[in-house]
């Protein structure tokens, strides 16, 4: 049986009643309603108490949307009192900026959101759901990844999932203090990503491997996922078999479950979260799977609205989120949660596919029962994202809201086959003759395999020249990137280099910010070998490649296989 992770699963907790009630009454509560009977308070004059009972589910619906993924607890967006305590970190420490998600020629927004859940063991709550002792107070790891995509008309949300055992190399991280994170020199398992300055590491680990702008991050640790589920009532899933998560030296994370359907709730749904052994092979990717399975299921439990109408229940609700959720500061207000939380709304659970990012086991030695992402199939969901591609195969639709436009955007461009550069919105580019150019060779790309064009820098220079840059010049420095991008270094260059990826052709996402370099710099890639343009790329996708193993919001079929020798 293949095995991996770095922090096993560990043990269950003693008490799970006692901590999941801590956790879920950790906060005040809101006082009782005055003005007596709906009958007397009509006879005042007043509104009908019907009319709060209606706004407590309007904003429990608006609320619960923003957790179609179950990162996060419901309630807390609604107690301004709480602003001060939501804990922010930086939301990006590599040197890759890409600047954000762009609007498309209708002025309407994607959106990317990292969803990462901790493992972090640094306080009782936690430590008492589970683990090693000897993992306590350790450095914690991102042990659940996954990239939410809003698409731009909201008809649809694809997500993401990164296996925690995924090997990749670690972009440089600087800290907001300083501390710096050189480079890896070798594959890292990406769930290390968290321990190199925190969140922000990891989102740039996903930018530098998928090349899609993330535009936020949600992180959530184990007793923010206790609290929530306690908080719907329990989320109902399937197993095929009987299943008793247990090994004989005792590993496992100890879920217990008859055949069919179950209502999970409290340290039981944890327990469903963290499951590897007992869940198809045995692996991460099982585990995938069955998380997967639960967030859809949670995401119709969401949107039945039945639960979560006590008002004293959301108000602990939202205490236990805010301690045990992290987000970047372009989300650490209530109102900016809130507008998120509408967006999220627009789209049907029906519209929902979840997927795992396409893998293989790798070969290289020492790395038995871990994986890397697969050529071709990895990058083609990652392309389908960043062209705003639904992965459900449907294509786009009519929202059940309308999609909002970027702010600042009110039409579309005159010429919407045109890249958008990044600031296009703020500051015109210069004229082409005022903007300088380097441009660097990296048409060996980035495995190597082919030798770099002589003279390609030279070439290319001297071909923006004739499209009025006359400061373009070649740099004696090289790269190696498979597709040809054009990276600037500080925001007031932003239209410049949007400028030039339209001289030439290039799409949007090919304009990036970058600590890298010192001023714009056009890196020729692979894909433009010779010739006056870049060789285009074959056609997307239009649907995700089985390999994804997508699963649909509607699915309410869906059922764990078992491992042999985990059922009971």
């Amino acid at each position: 049986m293949r095995h991996s992770s770095v922090r096993g699963e560990g043990a269950n907790a003693q008490a799970a009643g006692e901590i999941s009630g801590g956790v879920a009454g950790a906060s005040g509560t809101v006082p009782p309603q005055r003005g007596g009977s709906g009958a007397a308070r009509r006879a005042a004059g007043g509104p009908p108490r019907r009319q709060g009972r209606r706004r407590v589910l309007r904003w429990t619906a608006s609320v619960l949307s923003l957790l179609i993924l179950g990162t996060a607890a419901a309630g807390y967006l609604y107690y301004r009192h709480l602003n001060g305590s939501i804990q922010t970190d930086a939301l990006n420490l590599g040197e890759t900026k890409l600047g954000g998600s762009k609007p498309n020629a209708f002025g309407q927004t994607p959106l990317n959101i990292l969803l990462i859940g901790s493992d972090a063991r640094d306080d009782a709550a936690n430590q008492a759901l589970g683990g090693a002792t000897d993992t306590f107070d350790g450095p914690p790891l991102a042990d659940v990844q996954m990239l939410l995509h809003l698409s731009a008309d909201r008809s649809n949300m694809s997500v993401v999932s990164m296996p925690r055992d995924t090997m990749l190399m670690m972009p440089k991280c600087t800290e907001p203090g300083g501390k710096v994170h050189p480079a890896s020199k070798g594959l890292v398992q990406t769930n290390e990503s968290l321990q190199r300055g925190g969140p922000g590491c990891t989102v740039a680990t996903w930018q530098e491997l998928t090349q899609i702008p993330i535009d936020h991050f949600m992180m959530i640790d184990f007793k923010g996922v206790v609290s929530m589920a306690d908080a719907i009532g329990g989320v109902p899933v399937c197993v095929e078999e009987n299943v008793h998560s247990r090994t004989r030296d005792g590993k496992g994370s100890g879920l217990k479950l008859p055949k069919g359907t179950s209502v999970i709730q409290g340290e039981t749904a944890l327990q469903w979260l963290r499951t590897r052994y007992g869940f198809e092979d045995g692996t991460d990717i099982g585990r995938t799977h069955a998380q997967h399975q639960y967030m859809t299921s949670m995401s119709r439990e969401f949107r039945k609205n039945a639960k979560l109408t006590n008002p004293v229940k959301l108000n602990s609700l939202a205490q236990a989120a805010i301690e045990a959720m992290v987000v970047d500061p372009g989300l650490n207000k209530i109102d900016k949660l809130y507008d998120l939380s509408m967006e999220l709304k627009k789209v049907p659970p029906g519209r929902i596919t979840m997927t795992t990012m396409p893998w293989v086991y790798s070969t290289k030695p020492g790395l038995d029962g871990r994986v890397e992402p697969m050529a071709g199939e990895a990058e083609a969901v990652f392309r389908m994202v960043r062209e705003d591609i639904a992965l459900d195969g449907k294509g786009s639709g009519t929202p059940e809201s309308g999609a909002s436009p970027s702010p600042g955007v009110s039409a579309a461009p005159a010429n919407p086959t045109a890249p958008t550069s990044p600031a296009s919105t703020t500051a015109p580019a210069a004229a082409p003759a005022k903007i300088p150019v380097s441009v660097r060779n990296a048409t060996s790309g980035k495995d190597g395999a082919e030798t770099r064009v002589k003279n390609r820098a030279n070439d290319v220079a001297a071909l923006l020249s004739g499209k009025g840059f006359t400061k373009a010049s070649a740099d004696t420095q090289t790269g190696a990137e498979d597709t040809t991008v054009v990276r600037y270094a500080t925001d007031a260059q932003a239209a410049d280099a949007g400028a030039v990826a339209t001289a030439l052709g290039l799409p949007a996402a090919s304009v990036q910010k970058s600590g890298e370099v010192p001023g714009i710099t056009l890196f020729v890639g692979k894909d433009w070998r010779s010739g006056s343009a870049p060789t285009p790329p074959p056609p997307a996708p239009t649907v995700a490649p089985t390999s994804a193993h997508a699963l649909n919001g509607d699915n309410e079929g869906a059922c764990m296989a078992i491992q042999p020798g985990f059922t009971w």
